[in-house]
This record gives C-alpha cells, sequence and structure tokens, in this order.
C-alpha cells in the first residue's frame, strides 16, 4: 500500500479544489469537482469561485442560481452550501437523519421532532403559494421553530436573496417547488455513497474519519460504505489508512502552487482536511478563534496559508503572517490587484 507524504496530499487537495489550475469548466461542474463550496456569507461564493474557475464573474454565478443551475441549501452540518442542481437531493437526503438529529440535541429537544414535522406541513402550504421571508417564516410557525423548520421541510434559498447583489439570504422556497423532487430510485444508502464519492473527489485521500466530519455523519456509518465502494487505499506516515476514488488527481510533491486568494468559511481549512498541510499549526488560532469562528480571508503560498488580506476602499490590503521574499510579495501582490479588480 503506497504511503503518501504531507507534501503529497497537500498536492492532492490543491488540485482538487481547483486551487493548482483554475478549470475552464461550468459552474456546475466546479462545484461537483471540489465537493460544493460553503455559503454562509454570500460574497464567499463569489470569491472562492473566482480563485478556481478561469474567466469567472460574478454575474456568472448570479445567473447559475437564477436560472437554478446551482442551488443554496442547508446542508452538510447543517451549515449553508452551494451545489449543483444534480447534486442537491442526493446530498440532502445523505444528511437529513443526522442533521435533524444534531439540530435536536443542540437545543436539547426544546421543540420535539413531532411539532417540527407539524410545522413543516404548515411552511410547505404555505410555500406553494410562493417563496417566504424569514421575518413572515417567524411569524407562520414561531421563532423558536422557524430555523430548524427547514431541516424537516427542505428549503433552498431564492435569489436574489443570497447573491453578492442582495447579501442577505431571508428568502426561502421548497426544494420541491423550485428543483423538482428528488429522483424516485434515490436511497438514503445510495446517496451517502454519492455523498462520500463527492468528499473524495473534492478532498481526497481521506480517512473514515474525514469523510463522517465533513458530512456530519457516524465514523461507523461511513466506514460500512468506504468499504463496499471499490476504491484504492493509501497510508500516511503515521499509518492511517486512507481512500481515494480509483484515478484521482495525485501531483508529484514537488509541483508548482500558485498565490491564490480564499475567502471565509472555505472548507479547505476546516478539521477535515487538517492533514493536508494547508495551514500550519501555529497559524491556525490566527484564523480560526473565539472572535472569527467562521475564519477571515487568508492566501496561499506554496500550498499553504501565509497570511490574511481584506478588501477595503477599492483595495486588497495583505497581512502576511510572516516577511515574504520580494518575489512571492510580486506574486501576492499581483494577485491582489485582481481580486481588487474582481470586487469592482
Amino acid at each position: 500500500m503506497r504511503t503518501l507524504s504531507e507534501r503529497e496530499l497537500n498536492r492532492a487537495l490543491l488540485a482538487r479544489q481547483l486551487l493548482l489550475e483554475r478549470a475552464r469548466v461550468p459552474i456546475p461542474d466546479a462545484l461537483e469537482l471540489m465537493g460544493c463550496l460553503q455559503a454562509q456569507y454570500a460574497p464567499s461564493m463569489y470569491v472562492g469561485l473566482w480563485s478556481r474557475v478561469e474567466g469567472f464573474g460574478r454575474n456568472h454565478l448570479t445567473r447559475a442560481l437564477g436560472e437554478r443551475e446551482v442551488v443554496q441549501g442547508t446542508l452538510m452540518r447543517v451549515t449553508i452550501h452551494l451545489v449543483s442542481r444534480a447534486d442537491y437531493w442526493p446530498l440532502a437526503l445523505a444528511v437529513r437523519a443526522a442533521r435533524r438529529a444534531l439540530w435536536l440535541r443542540s437545543t436539547r429537544h426544546a421543540v420535539s421532532a413531532e411539532d417540527l414535522a407539524a410545522s413543516a406541513m404548515v411552511v410547505r402550504e404555505r410555500v406553494r403559494e410562493g417563496p417566504i421571508r424569514r421575518t413572515d417564516l417567524d411569524q407562520l410557525v414561531g421563532k423558536d421553530r422557524s430555523i430548524g423548520v427547514g431541516l424537516w421541510e427542505d428549503l433552498v434559498r431564492v435569489p436574489p436573496s443570497g447573491t453578492w447583489e442582495r447579501r442577505r439570504a431571508d428568502l426561502y422556497g421548497a426544494a420541491e417547488d423550485w428543483l423538482g423532487p428528488p429522483p424516485p430510485d434515490l436511497t438514503v444508502e445510495s446517496a451517502t455513497g454519492h455523498l462520500v464519492r463527492r468528499y473524495l473527489r473534492g478532498f481526497g485521500p481521506a480517512t473514515a474519519a474525514d469523510v463522517a466530519q465533513w458530512g456530519g455523519l457516524r465514523t461507523t456509518d461511513v466506514q460500512g460504505l468506504l468499504d463496499q465502494l471499490g476504491l484504492v487505499r493509501f497510508t500516511t506516515d503515521d499509518g492511517l489508512h486512507l481512500y481515494d476514488l480509483p484515478g484521482a488527481p495525485i501531483p508529484d510533491a514537488d509541483t508548482p502552487a500558485p498565490v491564490r486568494f480564499l475567502p471565509t468559511w472555505d472548507a479547505s481549512l476546516l478539521v477535515h482536511a487538517r492533514r493536508k498541510g494547508i495551514i500550519a499549526k501555529e497559524h491556525r488560532p490566527l484564523v480560526f478563534n473565539t472572535k472569527t469562528p467562521h475564519s477571515v480571508c487568508t492566501f496561499l503560498v506554496d500550498g499553504a496559508v501565509a497570511g490574511t488580506w481584506r478588501y477595503e476602499k477599492g483595495e486588497v490590503r495583505i497581512a502576511p503572517f510572516e516577511p515574504l521574499a520580494r518575489t512571492v510579495l510580486d506574486d501576492v501582490e499581483a494577485e491582489a490587484a485582481r481580486m481588487a479588480a474582481f470586487h469592482t
């Protein structure tokens, strides 16, 4: 069994996240390749795709949302994700039971599953008339149920809310109305297998625990599927067993990695990808802490987080964690200038 170094795992992550080379593919294809995109803050979706898709413009995503080629919904770990139309139902079904259980645990069963199911029926009847705003949803079923009810009645964010132009994602519609019903042959098992493959394509090679953490699932459930999907296996230097899709890219460890700018919430920085070496242990508190649980905007140098950035008064201002060589700084500043142009 081949042993993969941290450097090889890093390059694999960058390649699959489209951060080694911008992809020339439609937005839905890009999302499927990278395992979808977290979308709690609307501009993060746009920045994340700009860094990954060749020729991406802000109007491209806004149009794709309006034409229902892609959709925003509460999915893995009860967080908002941007996914392709084709991926929505498999991912929603794969995590449905887990996210409901997580919600009930986190609220200490203050509202029962039965009450939320009843509220979901009320919401379903209302959204037949058209999208509903958050304030109206609160009034319809009460604030104690309005957030959790979307886990019993699949709701999606309806544009123009949740876009660069109107960032507040406060307009909801029924997924079945917006996208059509789930495929009739879709089962929990096949949906979960789909989720596992999407994860490995975007973040592999990975352990069962990595997949489970990203999906918000139990490791034991994921492990059983991994053993059935015809995957290839690797090990790490410290003996961990990794799973991967046959033929998925694992570039050479010395493959050059360009400067790239990442938004807040970028999933490549989260715990499930920690062994890929994209963020050094000493830098993690500078990105994730009690004041910034959502992370901050970061930039990569040679495949690792090297500092933060922010857009301010028409410019992208960078804050490296350590001094950068002149040639590297030139590359960072050039990418920062392009990012500033993207914002205007």
